[in-house]
């Protein structure tokens, strides 16, 4: 039978322990607070009294746990010797070095690490368009592949098991930023009695980016800065009338504030006339000074 250890039982940890059931998996689970595993074990899953039982009831293990810490903390408490010839597939976010010397520290204790970052919120387990980075050894992800391939899809980049983590947090950078720069928004259109579900239609086609990333990813790729479309002088003026209609409406102008002082930085360094991709150069140099 097809079988699987879970270790974790958040909010995604419960959704991926689901996902096996339906798909006919025996699944043992462990989590800290063993409450947290009544649900699943009523639908079936066996619950592992120790982390060393949960490691040692089958070859893939799953993890996905708030960091690192969390996940040595728990590993801490079986023997090492319980790791030994266990595929861990660790989908617990952290940085890319770190996920590299947890992935050296398994090896000598011959386990196996599979490095993920899992791209959908817990309600996308399992649905079509799912995905996961996956980095580590590729043998080792194609041994796994139906039971990963039961939580989302695939998406290997390669031996290096920090690729995931970089992949997966540059993603969440741009995913807070994104949200983040709406929910601004929305409290400047609530601010003007602009509710919600009026401004949605707006929200969303503001929001769509696809056309400008498109635009603008073969132009950095060549180095291509000119300044024909668009120049941070402009973004300058554009951001201080942002900000200025921030401030009137009563609203917090932190956030666009520090979004034009990076394009002040820009203008300062020499690039007033250029495009705002030249900005990804004064990014690279955040900690020196102005013109520098």
């Amino acid at each position: 039978m097809k079988s699987v250890t879970v270790v974790g039982l958040g909010p995604m940890g419960q959704a991926m322990a689901s996902a096996y059931l339906d798909s006919g998996y025996e699944v043992t689970v462990w989590n800290r607070t063993p409450a947290k595993a009544e649900g699943l074990v009523a639908r079936g899953a066996r619950r592992a009294e120790t982390v060393e039982a949960a490691l040692t009831a089958n070859e893939l293990v799953v993890l996905s746990l708030i960091d690192y810490d969390a996940f040595d903390a728990i590993l801490a408490q079986a023997p090492s010797a319980a790791l030994d010839g266990r595929t861990l597939a660790n989908l617990t976010s952290d940085n890319p070095d770190r996920a590299r010397r947890t992935a050296a520290w398994l090896a000598e204790s011959g386990a196996v690490q599979i490095t993920g970052g899992v791209q959908v919120p817990p309600p996308g387990i399992g649905t079509p368009d799912a995905m996961t980075y996956y980095s580590g050894p590729k043998d080792a992800i194609e041994a796994h592949r139906p039971a990963l391939e039961v939580l989302t899809g695939i998406d290997y980049l390669g031996e290096d098991h920090g690729l995931a983590a970089l992949y997966y947090q540059i993603g969440i950078d741009m995913f807070w930023t994104a949200l983040a720069g709406y929910l601004h928004g929305q409290a400047v259109a609530e601010a003007n009695g602009i509710s919600a579900e009026d401004f949605l239609p707006q929200a969303v086609k503001t929001m769509d980016l696809r056309y400008f990333l498109e635009f603008y990813a073969p132009r950095i790729a060549a180095g291509n800065h000119e300044g024909d479309v668009d120049r941070i002088s402009m973004g300058v003026a554009s951001l201080e009338h942002v900000l200025h209609t921030t401030r009137v409406s009563g609203v917090d102008g932190s956030l666009p504030a520090a979004v034009l002082e990076i394009f002040r930085r820009g203008v300062a360094a020499g690039y007033g006339e250029n495009s705002l991709t030249s900005l990804v150069g004064v990014l690279h140099r955040p900690h020196q000074g102005r013109g520098q």
